[in-house]
């Protein structure tokens, strides 16, 4: 099902704002719950976020993740080297080219994603179990409308 504001008018319009609305807060909320633990950890946010695109691959190379990121491949280095001294990843070289460097998560990286997977699903349980009937219906249509179309 599309949306289309014009066919729809101020109720699709109304529905988008509320959406928008319900993103933002939701993470927001989850970014601030990540706050003590990635403190912890001692990585950053852009750090964590680049975790999570390798722990859903196998490898990614320093071109994919500046790509992934927005991120210029030195500032992408920058990002592995860190998360490589830490442990949570690790920098292989590609069999068929040794010039070509891979990265891939560590054990301990993939552990510290399912960790704040698991809390970020908390939260959102949370948020969603204080809904009410209204709102967990938009959220439900929204949930619907988006399926599948999820940016890489």
């Amino acid at each position: 099902m599309k949306l289309n504001t014009r066919t729809h008018g101020a109720s699709a319009r109304a529905d988008v704002d509320r959406l928008a609305d319900f993103v933002l807060f939701t993470q927001r909320s989850c970014i601030l719950n990540l706050s003590p633990e990635l403190n912890r950890g001692k990585i950053s946010y852009p750090q964590f976020f680049l975790l999570t695109y390798l722990s859903s691959e196998e490898y990614l190379t320093m071109s994919d993740i500046a790509k992934k990121m927005g991120h210029s491949t030195a500032a992408a280095t920058g990002l592995v080297d860190r998360l490589e001294k830490i442990g949570y990843v690790e920098r292989v070289h590609a069999a068929e080219d040794r010039r070509k460097i891979m990265v891939r998560i560590t054990r301990a990286g993939t552990q510290l994603v399912a960790r704040m997977r698991k809390e970020i699903a908390s939260d959102l349980a949370d948020m969603l179990a204080a809904m009410d009937e209204e709102e967990s219906e938009n959220v439900q249509h929204a949930e619907r409308a988006l399926n599948g179309r999820v940016p890489a």
